[in-house]
């Protein structure tokens, strides 16, 4: 399970915590706490944060979704990914 769909389903159940068993309400909680658990930050210099913060501010994005793009568009730009292909036939949001 993702740390998104751990959070929906919390909050699912805050949602209707009258209505949920206590055993599931236990496997859900247990299954949060594991995540949390293995959530491993990585420490960023003050600056960098900030820039990367004012940076997927901008493109209306979380900053781990944009430390995602950067390091991948990174690991492509080094050769250690192959790098995507897009298709010119497909529909795209935004201008060049």
């Amino acid at each position: 399970m993702t740390r998104r769909s751990i959070a929906e389903e919390l909050e699912n159940a805050a949602d209707r915590i009258a209505d949920i068993s206590r055993a599931d309400l236990q496997i859900i909680l247990r299954r949060a706490a594991l995540m949390l658990r293995n959530v491993a930050g990585v420490p960023l210099d003050p600056m960098v944060a900030d820039a990367l913060d004012s940076i997927a501010d901008e493109m209306n994005i979380g900053r781990s979704d944009l430390i995602q793009i950067v390091l991948r568009e990174w690991l492509e730009a080094n050769a250690y990914l192959p790098v995507r292909r897009i298709d010119e036939d497909s529909e795209m949001d935004g201008s060049a």
